[in-house]
């Protein structure tokens, strides 16, 4: 079993001040990478020295270190990321030059440690991981299974009733579907046929 994922529930800011430089983290959950790509437009500060960020969205990342040295900003900040199991988030850590080189190092640890604190103390949520199936149902044992969707968290997506049943479409949490599945087999002695769609 994989570990848990979360993102984050609310957008999260934070700011620090290193030898003269001042910091400013901000994140928040996103879907895609447009999403991520929109929010930094959209709190990047063309006054700024440096606008750095990153992003994860399940198998899709990226970041940019926004002219600081290669490899001193944007990706600390994304090993931040995946440093708390966050997904679907974009952290952008805007720098603000005080006068003091900071060396690579001291880089490193100026951003990947802003965007990790702005993380940790950033409100999350898990990810519960969906999946949609499909299975036809005689028509008599349609209310038992609706009696039973709160209890699987089960959400009706379609419902289409044909000569011989009815057929529903339903998303769940995958770690529902061997109970799903178990209700079925049960309720209909077995002949119940579920697909997994996605």
């Amino acid at each position: 079993m994989s570990p848990a994922r979360y993102t984050l529930a609310a957008p999260a800011t934070l700011s620090q001040e290193i030898k003269k430089s001042r910091f400013v983290a901000q994140a928040r959950a996103v879907d895609s990478p447009e999403d991520a790509l929109a929010f930094l437009s959209g709190v990047a500060d063309t006054n700024a020295t440096h606008n750095c960020w990153a992003y994860r969205i399940g198998q899709n990342y990226r970041f940019n270190d926004d002219g600081e040295p290669a490899g001193t900003a944007g990706k600390p900040m994304l090993q931040a990321i995946d440093g708390q199991q966050l997904d679907r988030v974009v952290v952008v850590v805007t720098r603000w030059f005080g006068g003091i080189k900071l060396g690579a190092g001291g880089l490193v640890r100026a951003y990947g440690g802003c965007a990790a604190e702005c993380l940790r103390l950033a409100a999350k949520t898990e990810i519960i991981a969906l999946a949609t199936l499909e299975f036809m149902l005689p028509f008599a044992l349609l209310p038992l299974l609706h009696s039973r969707f709160a209890e699987l968290q089960a959400t009706k997506l379609e419902e289409r009733y044909e000569a011989d049943g009815v057929v529903l479409r339903v998303a769940l949490p995958t770690d529902r579907i061997a109970a799903l599945r178990i209700l079925l087999a049960d309720a209909t002695r077995g002949r119940a046929q579920v697909a997994v769609l996605d």
